[in-house]
């Protein structure tokens, strides 16, 4: 199992936001923005499919995994609470957030379902997260000329994710979940995260007056579309997630573990593996 380290993030989120604050470009600026409003309720909702799918294990197999369920229970829960802080500055700034009304909707009509459905789900969510990641991380382009504080924000989580991709995974297996049901939900999520991102990426730019410009969507399309543009890049990632022989743990995370100890000094663990059990 792997060994998650819960840490605290060690920067100022009290200074307001510039308005385009990834490096002034105002495409990335709303992509951005739009993924972060969805990360509270968004790991809220990680959080309680762990909690369930753990509860829902017998005892001797919940033992095997409650140590990792605590670690990314702990990562998710910082998450939640360092976008909150994020999101409070593009609230003043005039951003509205739809995406959580559209979560909130959806959580309505889980509601009674079995573990194995809120795992799948969460499943196929940390792989888009885990693909991202990877993105980032290897890609000085999606963050460039952006402030050191928003960088490491960005980087920290996008490494953490990175981290604990596997988490829910394991969990939906161990419920007895199956790849046909696993690629079914993947479907899902894939439609409704894609959807929902770009709808509040517009949104943003409406809100922003930003949304008619040239400007926006020739970087729109160079960000996406172009040399090294997610959409390029991640659906080969993407696509592998349908194999019938497939485990996050295929994918490489060195480079989250690597940001992860260069960055020690920023993003301090709370729980060292070494005083784990005392904690």
């Amino acid at each position: 199992m792997t060994d998650l380290v819960i840490r605290r993030l060690l920067i100022d989120l009290e200074t307001p936001l510039t308005r385009h604050w990834n490096g002034g470009d105002a495409f990335r600026t709303a992509f951005f923005n739009a993924l972060s409003m969805s990360f509270p309720l968004g790991e809220q909702f990680f959080i309680d499919s762990v909690k369930l799918g753990l509860q829902a294990l017998p005892p001797e197999q919940r033992e095997r995994h409650e140590a990792e369920a605590r670690g990314f229970i702990g990562q998710e829960a910082t998450h939640r609470r360092i976008h909150q802080l994020f999101n409070q500055h593009l609230q003043q700034q005039g951003l509205v957030n739809h995406w959580e009304g559209r979560i909130r909707h959806r959580l309505k009509r889980l509601e009674g379902m079995e573990p194995r459905v809120w795992l799948g789900l969460t499943a196929a969510t940390e792989h888009f997260t885990a693909i991202m990641a990877e993105h980032l991380l290897s890609l000085d382009a999606p963050l460039a000329g952006t402030e050191e504080r928003l960088q490491l924000l960005w980087r920290w989580h996008a490494s953490e994710e990175s981290e604990h991709r596997c988490t829910a995974f394991d969990l939906y297996y161990a419920l007895g979940g199956d790849v046909r049901w696993r690629r079914r939900l993947f479907y899902i999520v894939t439609w409704h995260f894609t959807t929902d991102l770009l709808r509040q990426t517009v949104n943003n730019l409406w809100h922003d007056r930003s949304l008619w410009r040239w400007s926006t969507w020739s970087s729109g399309a160079r960000f996406l579309f172009g040399q090294g543009g997610m959409v390029r890049e991640l659906f080969g990632p993407w696509r592998r997630y349908l194999r019938t022989d497939f485990h996050p743990s295929q994918q490489d995370d060195e480079l989250a573990h690597e940001w992860l100890a260069q960055h020690a000094n920023w993003a301090v663990p709370v729980n060292p593996p070494q005083h784990r059990e005392a904690a």
